[in-house]
Formats: structure tokens, sequence, C-alpha cells
């Protein structure tokens, strides 16, 4: 795991190394191990190590070929890095280092831009090509490791982090209105915009090429999407139990490649125990990590929140080396504007905890491994996936569901949350065709129920997933800590697409017959019996870890807010946000936000997703529109 940057000027005027080295700088919390400033006149590489395999100089970045005519400045790790380099070997390539940035820099040689579709690993990394005069990005199909970038004409300029770029002479500061729209809705953005005028995520799966030859803008290319089969897998349920046994344990083995101490978070849930339990009995005694909540101020479903009885009788089953830590009220607080300095491009959920449990873990390893991605490859959701009656056609499957998927604003209130110069701006700019735009990619048929659970798998990979992996990349680099999900293993991936909608969601035809439900946000785990959702991942674990785990209900990683928020915190939530002078009000209107948290702490409705991400924007306003450092003392009052 490392940090990167660059920059190519069109211009053709040097690159600046003091420029370049800010850039750096700024992303040494993702590489504290090493750095590294290349710069040949209209181009610059920087780099940020944190040493995972091979420790040694001779793994430094950038990284050149023999000849110097390629260099790589790398994020990520290849899980398949061994058998490539055998492969590279043998078509007469010569090494160096034992590290898998070499391999990169060899399957570029070997098989050009096409190399991407050999790797299987988390990955953001941009090529020199000196005989082409280009530069050529590529993030992994996931989404894993972050790449943002921007382009004027005059320059172009990439990063792991927004904050590098930010800092260019270049570039400056402003907000971008249609993604402040698509967060407000979905508490998540589904385009390739971010809250940071003129600056862009290049989407998972897809690489860049730019040229000072050609034409000046960059170009896009998409090498893999999440598609699903047109005719599922044929294989019984019980050889399918047996090959996804077989793939699991093969992409967790994969995942424990590691120079450095390595551990595993472990909650009371089915898919980090089943993790933990490969991994300790492929390396013997190892550590994991969980986070606990004070409930003494909590009520109703969040009295099941705290999960800690779980993971330690896990941990004792398992006999790994555990550590816990316990978030009280208030602890959000402490958090918040160093938390928000790291996040920069908000997305979704309460990500606080993370960021706490990510800080416990970094103090023992540098390497950990999460469960992320098994809910979403194998319907561990089965609230979401209800019913669209009368729903035969693309878009009125998604005008149905897009209703579901407004997770903090929808539409009828657009115009009382925003204020009036906001909505005039925004005139014309339409979250359902980003809506929409997600689904029509997919290019497949919503003839049936069937159809439509596949699609809600697809719609949930593409966006509330690839949230989630943005936050989870935060959180964890602001530590210098790798987290690995052994769930997006190409081949477990691929596997899990084409398996038949029968054996992920049980009782998916009740589903797709049945009325539609309430929001994505709102507790749902009453609707359906446990066993309903993840339904063949359930067989698979058996045996690995007790039953009682791979029967439990579905949990989220969630600290209670909703009760906090009317709590401990409505101090710190009124100073903030009801103070007429907060950031959030130059594109908000007071009066809706004012109501909204009246609703919430006089205990009428649930607010705390839209709070959380007040919070957050006020904090995204101070820290990045108006220059206030994260570090320095909260003035609560002040604008």
């Amino acid at each position: 795991m490392c940090g990167i940057a660059g920059e190519l000027r069109w211009d053709k005027e040097p690159v600046s190394k003091s420029v370049l080295g800010r850039m750096g700088l700024l992303v040494a919390h993702r590489g504290p191990d090493g750095e590294g400033l290349w710069v040949d006149g209209p181009v610059g590489l920087a780099h940020r190590r944190l040493s995972i395999i091979d420790l040694s100089k001779k793994a430094s970045q950038p990284m050149p070929n023999e000849t110097g005519s390629v260099r790589l400045t790398y994020n990520g790790e290849l899980y398949n890095y061994r058998d490539l380099r055998k492969s590279l070997q043998r078509a007469g390539h010569r090494f160096r280092s034992e590290s898998d940035t070499e391999v990169i820099v060899h399957a570029y040689e070997e098989w050009g831009e096409a190399c991407v579709n050999r790797f299987n690993g988390h990955f953001a990394f941009a090529i020199w090509d000196q005989a082409e005069r280009s530069l050529f990005l590529a993030r992994d199909r996931f989404g894993t490791k972050p790449l943002y970038y921007y382009a004027d004409g005059q320059t172009f300029l990439f990063a792991s982090e927004v904050k590098s770029i930010l800092s260019h002479p270049d570039v400056s500061k402003g907000i971008c209105l249609p993604a402040l729209n698509e967060y407000f809705t979905f508490q998540n953005i589904y385009s390739d915009l971010t809250l940071f005028e003129g600056i862009h995520l290049l989407p998972p799966g897809h690489t860049l090429s730019v040229s000072l030859n050609g034409p000046r803008r960059p170009v896009e290319d998409c090498y893999w999407r999440y598609t699903v089969p047109g005719q599922p897998s044929t294989m019984s349920i019980d050889d399918a139990t047996e090959e996804l046994s077989r793939l699991f344990e093969q992409a967790v083995t994969r995942q424990l490649m590691s120079d450095v101490p390595l551990g595993c978070y472990l909650s009371g849930g089915m898919d980090s125990s089943s993790i933990t339990a490969i991994a300790r009995r492929k390396l013997g005694r190892l550590p994991t990590f969980t986070m606990g909540y004070d409930l003494s101020s909590a009520s109703g479903l969040e009295l099941g929140f705290d999960e800690r009885a779980q993971s330690e009788a896990l941990s004792n089953l398992l006999k790994t080396e555990h550590y816990e830590m316990v978030l009280h009220a208030g602890d959000m607080e402490h958090t918040m504007p160093e938390l928000i300095w790291h996040l920069e491009d908000l997305r979704v959920g309460q990500c606080y905890p993370n960021y706490y449990v990510a800080r416990l873990a970094g103090k023992f390893v540098k390497v950990v491994l999460s469960g992320t991605g098994g809910d979403e490859l194998f319907g561990g959701y089965p609230w979401r996936y209800h019913g669209r009656k009368g729903a035969q056609t693309g878009t009125a499957f998604a005008e149905s569901y897009y209703k579901t998927w407004e997770r903090l604003v929808p539409d009828g209130d657009k115009k009382a949350l925003l204020n009036d110069r906001t909505n005039r701006e925004l005139a014309g700019h339409s979250t359902l065709e980003v809506f929409r735009n997600v689904l029509e990619t997919a290019e497949m048929p919503l003839d049936d129920g069937r159809d439509h659970v596949n699609a809600s798998l697809l719609f949930e990979y593409k966006t509330f997933l690839h949230g989630l992996l943005l936050v989870e990349d935060r959180v964890s680099m602001a530590h210098g800590l790798e987290t690995r999900m052994p769930f997006l293993d190409n081949d477990l991936l691929d596997f899990a697409v084409a398996l038949p909608v029968d054996y992920k969601v049980k009782n998916w035809k009740a589903l797709t017959a049945g009325p539609d439900r309430a929001k994505v946000g709102e507790p749902q785990q009453k609707i359906l019996k446990t066993g309903e959702g993840k339904w063949i991942l359930r067989q698979a674990m058996d045996g690995l870890i007790p039953p009682d785990v791979t029967t439990r209900v579905k949990q989220g990683f969630s600290a209670p807010d909703a009760s906090w928020f009317r709590g401990e915190s409505v101090d710190y939530i009124s100073k903030l946000l009801l103070n007429p002078k907060a950031h959030i009000y130059e594109f908000l209107n007071r009066d809706y936000v004012f109501d909204r948290l009246h609703e919430h702490t006089s205990g009428h409705v649930n607010h705390r997703l839209l709070i959380w991400s007040l919070l957050s924007f006020e904090w995204w306003n101070r820290i990045f529109l108006h220059d206030q450092s994260p570090s320095e003392p909260a003035n609560l009052y002040g604008a």
C-alpha cells in the first residue's frame, strides 16, 4: 500500500520538483516507510511507500525498467504476482527485486495496456512510457484503491487523494454542485464526479491514457465490468457449495502473503469469522481486532449493536490474540475534523467507528483482512431485494428501485433542502438519470423477479460497495494500515456472479412478489428469516465456524447514533449545525435542516444518516473550502 501522485504538462513546461514533492508529502500517511520523486521535463511521478512485500530498497518507487524507458508509481498488491513473475521469466524478463511492483513493470513491457486483465489484486498505478510519450493509469476492477485526476488542457494531475491535487498552484478550490446533489440523495456519488469542482475519480475497472503528442484530454477505457451471465451455472447446490469452499480458502490464502505483521478484523458475523478461521489455520496464532459500543444510553434495535461478546467467544474458539476497543457517546466529536480531512471524498455511512478500529489495528500490524464484499456478492441484504410489481423494463425498474436508494433526501424535498442559488444552478440536473445510467451499463434483462434480484446485486456492487471501499481505504491508510478483502478475489467473484439467484437468496420469489419495503438505511432484519440471505455461503462455511455464527442475523457495523444524536451528542450537533453562520448554509436551506434535527431529537423520525452527512459536509466546507486546519481546536460557533 502506498500513496501516488504525478503531473504531465501539455504545455511542455517542466514539472516543479517542489510542487510534486508537496503533492507526495500530503499523502505521507499512506506511505511512511519511504519516498521517491522522478521528474523528466514535462512529466513527474511521486511515491510514498508502505513496505509490505520486499522491504529492501530494490523495491523503491517510482520504479524503472532496465533501460528507464518505462517508469511506475503504484499503490496496491497483486496476489497472483508470483505466477505472473514465472510467466514473465519464461518470456525472458529479468528481475532484480522480489516485489510485485516489478512484476507490473515487466507485465506492461510484455503485454502493454492489456496487462491489467491478468492482475488479481487491488491497485491504482501510473506508468510513464517514454517511447510513446504517454501516461497509462489503471484502477482495479473493484475500486479498492482510489485514483483521482484533474485536467485543464494545460496540465494533467493525478493522485491517490484529492488533497494532493488541491495543493497544485494551477488548481482552484470549488464545489461541484451536481456531486453535492448526488451526495444528499444517495449518501454517495454514483458518477465519476467528486465534491471538488474539476476533480474526477477514475471508475473501477477502467484505464486512462494521457499523451504529450495527442489531444489535450485524458482518454478513458473500461477493461472490466460486472456482468451477470445470460444462463446461470448449472452446478448442483452440493457441488457449488464444495467449489465455493475451495475458492474461498484459496482467496484467503492468496491474501496472506506479507513480509510484515498481519491480522484480521473479527466481529460476531460470518464473513470476518470465516476469514479469521482460515488465516489462523494457515499462519498460527494471529492478532484480531473488534470494536464495541457503550450501550448505556442506547435503546431499541441499537441495544444489539455491540458484538464484543460474540467476537470474544470466536477469538477464544480460534485461539487468536484478541484486541478490542469500546466507543462511547462523544467519541465522534473528538475525531471529526481529522477524519474528514482524511476522507475528503464523502461517501456512505457513519465511518468514525471504522476509523477508530483501524487506528487500533495499526498499532499492532501493517496488514489486516476484512470481510467486506461478502454481502454484496452473495445477497446479504435480502430486505433490499423487494418487490417491483409490473417493472418489466429497465426504465420502470430504475424508477421504482430509485426510491429505495434515496438514502438521505427524496427528490420531493430537494427544493426545500437546497437554497435558492443552489437550486437555480442545479436546474436540469437529475439524480434519477445518474441512477439509471448505473443500471443501463449492465445491459442485462429485467424480465422477472430473478432478474430484479440480480440487478439489485449488481447495483450494490457498483455503488454501495464502491463507497464502502473508498471509505475503508481512507480510514485504514490514515494509520498506515493496509486492508485486504478476500471476498474480492477475481476467481471467487467470477464464480459468485454465475451462481443462480436461488443459491444466494433462498426466498427470492417471495421477495419479488411482495410489497415495496422501506428505504435503505432503516433496520430491516425482521422482514425475512435469518438464513435467506447468503444461503450458499452459510452452507460453505458450515464446519469452518460454529452453526450459531452461520445462522446469525445480519448485523451492520454501526454505533448507536440514533440514540447518541438525541442524547450526549445533541449539544455538539446543535452548536455546529444550528449556528446561522455554518458553512453548509452557503448551499443548503437552514429551515429544512432545523426541522430535520427537531424531528430526530424529539424522537419522531430517525435521521441519523442525514445528521452525520450534515456534520461531515460542514467540516468538509471548513477544511477544504475555508482552510481550517483539522488539528486546530474546534470552533463550533465561528464560521
